[in-house]
């Protein structure tokens, strides 16, 4: 795609935009059915897309991260809508009565997604239908590192939506450029931390608000009382689904001094029960390129040398995936085996960067103090598990993070509750959507202020005197 084709697509949705301002309640609860249908009719063709692009994914594991999130997103918000979209009275102060006051929730007019290889389908959908609900229009670009799910997206949303609603465009990094320094309303980048500097910069020279959701390193924390096997569990559900390329994975884990070993088996008894095996198994899905196993590989390899001890987590094999070449074929080759790695320091590469694949670092600690410590010197993260029995523990380590979100006593639950804003903070992001807050995410939200014919505003005007003097000693006793 040109520049030129890039920018026509935007002008006509900008077009159109500012000239159907007002958008019924009724047009979009209709784009938002239009969406559900097209998701009923089609999630197998999308399934098979990820599957091809990922090489060994099974559609089962799309339907549920991809597919099942961007139905109850749509029911949930069909359901709110008409509550969501309603002007918002407010309550006007004294010296202003008898004027009344309402907030009017708008349409922004176009907002860009950039959405992210690793959930193909939902982190593209997913803030387009906020999006429409509010009554935007919406250009995605996706990832070209998923061209199957990409050309999908393109062609069906084509079917269901005219390109001044909803529409795809393809490319690679250079399109990605192009697109996010378009003049968009507002911009959704969903990737790296070091990809969504650039974005912002980009929007930046347009005054384009933007959400980031980025990443970063969201740890785990095992308190002393707590039950390992359920806690490492739930930990290997939330690494390794996906096969740990969640931008909200578990990236580490702090223990206890004394309970590594335990936590280890625990973990290897948890990978077992999940995935009774790793090669050829579809539920366990491939890293998603040959580059970015490297890149994995590369971190264990440095680990070890630098003494770290890397422990398979593959319940047939024992055996971690070698730094050298596979001797397995195409994308089964790209399926690592799930590592554990003990004695993980600072200056390793897999405790400075995200992780994104199924490694997990275990950081011993000896106080609580320590853990807290440990996650306040680092960048704050996307997300933060707690796993133990007390609350008064838990509500000390809450009250002394700061995370765009927290499960307790479970992994990457609280993404899937849609009264929850979803979002970063710090390096790991800004801004938030699901349910009503990604609504207004969307909205601008403007302030209405209608001035009564009973209107007493005139004794704040010139020229200024008695008469101004004890009103304003009469408005300071009452206020």
């Amino acid at each position: 795609m040109t520049s030129t084709d890039l920018r026509a697509l935007f002008d006509a949705q900008y077009q159109a935009s500012r000239e159907h301002v007002a958008v019924p309640l009724v047009v979009r609860r209709e784009r938002l059915l239009r969406m559900r249908k097209l998701l009923d009719e089609h999630s197998g063709t999308l399934a098979a897309a990820v599957e091809a692009d990922f090489g060994v994914r099974s559609q089962r594991l799309t339907e549920v991260a991809d597919l099942f999130v961007l139905h109850t997103l749509i029911g949930h918000t069909l359901k709110h809508l008409a509550r969501w979209s309603r002007p918002q009275k407010v309550s006007t102060p004294l010296y202003l009565l008898p004027a009344s006051a309402r907030i009017e929730r708008q349409p922004l007019g176009v907002v860009g997604v950039i959405s992210p290889w690793n959930y193909p389908i939902q982190l593209a959908l997913a803030p387009a239908i906020t999006a429409l609900a509010a009554g935007n229009r919406v250009m995605i670009k996706p990832s070209e590192l998923t061209p199957h799910t990409s050309a999908q997206l393109e062609r069906l949303l084509a079917q269901f939506f005219t390109p001044d609603e909803v529409c795809v465009v393809q490319g690679d990094a250079a399109v990605a450029s192009a697109f996010a320094a378009l003049p968009f309303d507002h911009l959704v980048f969903t990737g790296s931390t070091a990809v969504g500097r650039k974005v912002a910069q980009a929007a930046a020279a347009n005054l384009t608000p933007t959400t980031l959701e980025l990443g970063g390193k969201s740890p785990c924390i095992i308190d002393a009382d707590c039950r390992l096997e359920d806690a490492a569990l739930k930990i290997a559900h939330g690494k390794l689904l996906n096969a740990g390329q969640t931008c909200i994975a578990p990236d580490y884990v702090l223990v206890p001094r004394g309970s590594e070993g335990a936590f280890a088996d625990a973990y290897k008894a948890a990978v077992a029960k999940l995935f009774p095996t790793i090669a050829g198994n579809d539920d366990y899905a491939s890293i998603i390129s040959p580059r970015h196993l490297a890149r994995l590989r590369t971190m264990l390899q440095q680990a070890q040398t630098q003494g770290a001890q890397v422990l398979s987590m593959d319940p047939l094999t024992g055996q971690s995936v070698a730094p050298g070449a596979s001797t397995l074929d195409g994308a089964t080759s790209r399926q690592m085996a799930p590592v554990l790695v003990l004695g993980a320091t600072s200056d390793m590469q897999l405790m400075q960067e995200e992780i994104f694949g199924p490694i997990l670092p275990v950081i011993s600690y000896d106080r609580l103090d320590d853990a807290v410590a440990h996650i306040n010197a680092g960048p704050r993260p996307l997300a933060l598990y707690w796993f133990g029995n007390s609350d008064s523990v838990r509500d000390d380590v809450l009250a002394r993070t700061v995370s765009g979100g927290v499960t307790v006593n479970d992994t990457l639950m609280h993404i899937a509750h849609d009264n929850l804003p979803f979002g970063g903070v710090g390096d790991s992001g800004w801004g938030a959507y699901h349910g009503e807050q990604g609504f207004l995410r969307f909205c601008h939200q403007k302030s209405v202020l209608i001035q009564s014919r009973w209107s007493l505003g005139s004794v704040f005007y010139p020229p200024y005197g008695a008469r101004l003097d004890a009103t304003l000693k009469m408005l300071r006793r009452i206020i």
